[in-house]
């Protein structure tokens, strides 16, 4: 508050009248006897819940940032939040009608005022869980979140899931066409192991080289969850389109003898883009293919894309904005950016890529063909660009922008049935074309059975 000798200066200057000083004292005196002041309470303005196998997700969504406090108990596990000057409103209220019964991680949702000043919100859990809450500043259609994400302590490998999920196939295409040979003959045991490599080389001669194991595909659906990626005129949202044809490419893909698909979501959720490519290795995958619709600032651009990484910048102007375009996802999404994982950035820092980037082109050129026959090229060549999800040092990466979501035609086209088939189709034979030229080379044991 201003002293007084302040104050008879500003009254014989003329700088206040008295009583716009009687306000302007008034409110300095509420500012210094208030904890918050003026500052207006956040409201919480939207509370969604994503649902996944692999974690489940709470985000709070605010006008103003929450100050917030967090810890969990034992027996039975809980995670309790404590939200500080936030009022009980009616989203927090109707949260737990919104609750899945299939959500693996949460059973109930309460919210209820704790003590003044204090709204408790207890997660009851089904198992035990090592959380991860965290927030995100304002960007795009989003205010302030507060994050809850809710990951089981121990989490399944997906690598064992993928396997299981394919029983006796997973062993190799012989495994699953003729039984366990019955243990030999004690005398035929004794024999020289030359000359029973003799006899099989014998049996094989004539014979085209098969591959003993089942070929991996990581099929990436583009966006999801916190993150819809592009909207068309019609209100057609890009992670809704890219999981439907992901979904179909991985049908296909597992109609087909030797191969299997891999999908790196299969829900309405959203997985950070490094992860994504951590993912597919984890499961030693042969081949990464990230399926996305395209937007643009016009609406007349249209045509299909094929895209893959680059090392030393982008091909042209358009493939650089759209790489930043996709980049940005994992701001849009929400990614705790105070966790370092070192496995993902020895991944995604690994410079002897050259080899995997060669690959990564010749899968594309030979996509890029195939999606010729079914619409027209935005370009008639592979483009390349600093796509974060393409980063696996291992494994051949690209990304299919299947058409322009921003095209009101493509975007009918997009929803439509046929041709969704038509552009999984169109991908699985680019795939084809491209291993009778570059076989898949062998795996670890692991991969095999």
């Amino acid at each position: 508050m201003p002293g007084k000798t302040e104050v008879d200066a500003l009254l014989k200057h003329g700088g206040l009248q008295r009583r716009e000083f009687i306000k302007t004292a008034a409110a300095t005196f509420l500012l210094l006897v208030s904890p918050r002041g003026f500052a207006a309470a956040p409201s919480v303005l939207a509370v969604r819940i994503w649902p996944a196998e692999d974690y489940s997700r709470v985000t709070l969504e605010s006008d103003i940032p929450v100050r917030f406090k967090h810890f969990t108990v034992k027996n039975p596990e809980r995670l309790v939040i404590d939200l500080e000057d936030v009022e009980l409103n009616s989203v927090l209220k109707g949260v737990a009608d919104n609750l899945s019964v299939s959500d693996p991680y949460i059973q109930k949702f309460r919210a209820g005022l704790f003590k003044p000043g204090v709204v408790r919100i207890v997660l009851d859990l089904k198992v035990a869980v090592k959380p991860s809450v965290f927030t995100l500043k304002p960007v795009g259609q989003y205010g302030h979140r507060l994050v809850l994400d809710i990951y089981p302590e121990h989490p399944a490998d997906p690598l064992m899931s993928l396997v299981r999920s394919f029983g006796n196939e997973a062993a190799g295409p012989e495994a699953a066409q003729k039984p366990a040979e019955a243990d030999p003959p004690r005398d035929e045991e004794e024999k020289p192991a030359e000359t029973r490599q003799a006899r099989h080389d014998k049996a094989d001669k004539g014979k085209k080289p098969v591959v003993d194991r089942l070929v991996t595909i990581a099929i990436d659906a583009g966006h999801g969850g916190e993150d819809p990626g592009a909207v068309g005129a019609n209100g057609t949202r890009e992670k809704d389109v890219t999981l439907a044809i992901a979904r179909r490419l991985k049908a296909r893909i597992d109609d087909m003898p030797g191969m299997r698909g891999y999908l790196t979501r299969d829900g309405d959720y959203f997985v950070p883009l490094g992860q994504r490519v951590v993912k597919a290795r984890k499961v030693q995958a042969d081949l990464f293919v990230s399926i996305h619709a395209d937007a643009f600032m016009t609406p007349s651009a249209n045509g299909s894309s094929v895209f893959a990484l680059s090392e030393h910048g982008a091909t042209s102007s358009a493939a650089r904005w759209l790489a930043k375009k996709e980049n940005d996802a994992d701001l849009i999404g929400g990614v705790n950016l105070d966790v370092k994982d070192p496995y993902l950035a020895r991944t995604l820092l690994d410079l002897s890529q050259t080899a995997t980037i060669n690959d990564s082109l010749k899968l594309a050129k030979a996509v890029l063909n195939e999606l010729g026959g079914i619409n027209r090229l935005h370009k008639g060549e592979v483009e390349q660009a600093g796509f974060a999800v393409l980063k696996s040092p291992d494994i051949p990466s690209i990304l299919v922008e299947t058409a322009f979501i921003s095209n009101p035609e493509e975007e009918r086209r997009l929803k439509d049935d046929g041709y969704q088939d038509k552009m999984a189709n169109a991908i699985v034979s680019g795939v084809q074309r491209y291993f009778a030229k570059n076989p898949p080379v062998a795996k670890s044991r692991l991969a095999r059975s």
